[in-house]
């Protein structure tokens, strides 16, 4: 336990943070009680918040000052995922060698960690991660409901348009749940509205 991010980050070679929006990615990194403060010179910061790009290239450049390596790095693959260690992880980073060493210590707990360009390049992609996740889940919705209301065997129609051209991981993990109305999957829906906000 710390009293605050600069004690934590005291002394690590890699500080990884994954907190809410842009506003706590301010206040957990910059300033005389950020982590940043505490951080030597060649030292890494990773972040796992799904934010905007502003605030990533805004923090590079704070690193980059301070001598420490950025990489704005969001996750995808939910609560699940992270239990599991199967995360997918969307990175933006300046510098290559800097990138590598993030990408090992992110190996212990992701299956797959790509560099998608300079800073901001993975907030960008996580948002292109999360329009076609809400886009998925809104059809899948309007799908089952159908279904319902038509009488349908929910089961059955998932069971044969699962193997075609409608498949997709949603329709695989979520469909029978949302047919039985069982939301509760460690993502709320207030995260998702924050990212689409993020997108627009």
């Amino acid at each position: 336990m710390a009293s605050t991010p600069a004690e934590a980050a005291a002394g690590a070679d890699v500080v990884c943070v994954c907190v809410g929006a842009d506003d706590d990615v301010r206040e957990v990194v910059p300033g005389d009680r950020g982590a940043l403060a505490s951080m030597t010179s060649g030292a890494i910061l990773i972040d796992h918040t799904t934010a905007s790009a502003d605030v990533a290239r805004e923090m590079s450049t704070a690193c980059s000052v301070a001598g420490v390596g950025w990489v704005d790095a969001p996750v995808s693959g939910g609560q699940a995922g992270a239990e599991q260690g199967r995360l997918t992880v969307m990175c933006g980073c300046d510098d290559a060698d800097v990138f590598a060493t993030a990408a090992e210590v992110i190996a212990a707990y992701a299956h797959r960690c790509e560099l998608l360009g300079p800073a901001g390049s993975g907030q960008l992609t996580k948002m292109v991660n999360q329009i076609c996740i809400a886009g998925l889940l809104q059809g899948l919705s309007e799908g089952i409901d159908f279904a319902i209301r038509a009488g349908l065997d929910v089961d059955a129609v998932i069971g044969v348009i699962g193997g075609g051209a409608a498949q997709s991981w949603q329709m695989d993990n979520r469909a029978r749940t949302m047919a039985e109305r069982s939301f509760d999957f460690g993502f709320a829906v207030e995260w998702m509205v924050k990212d689409l906000r993020i997108c627009l």
